[in-house]
């Protein structure tokens, strides 16, 4: 596989990353423990309704497939590459 392809793994597996700690530090923490710590424990009314808490569950999903496929497509072209 041509080198291109392994930049293009890698600048979407940086993008994914940083979109995927955004989208999980946007969830809104469910108990007590280490988020209502730190005031995670103050209702917010920025919170939205139970369809946008569906919608962040989704992207977060969404996203979490990508990188894990980028990662994936990352080590099978290094094995690819070092067999060569």
């Amino acid at each position: 596989m041509p080198i291109w392809f392994a930049y293009t793994l890698i600048v979407l597996l940086s993008i994914t990353s940083i979109l995927l700690t955004l989208l999980i530090l946007l969830h809104r923490g469910k108990g007590g423990g280490m988020s209502s710590m730190f005031g995670g424990g103050v209702s917010s009314s920025l919170a939205g309704s139970s369809v946008a808490e569906k919608n962040l569950d989704r992207y977060t999903v969404l996203v979490g497939i990508v990188w894990f496929a980028c990662i994936i497509g990352l080590g099978l072209w290094l094995r690819l590459q070092l067999n060569t």
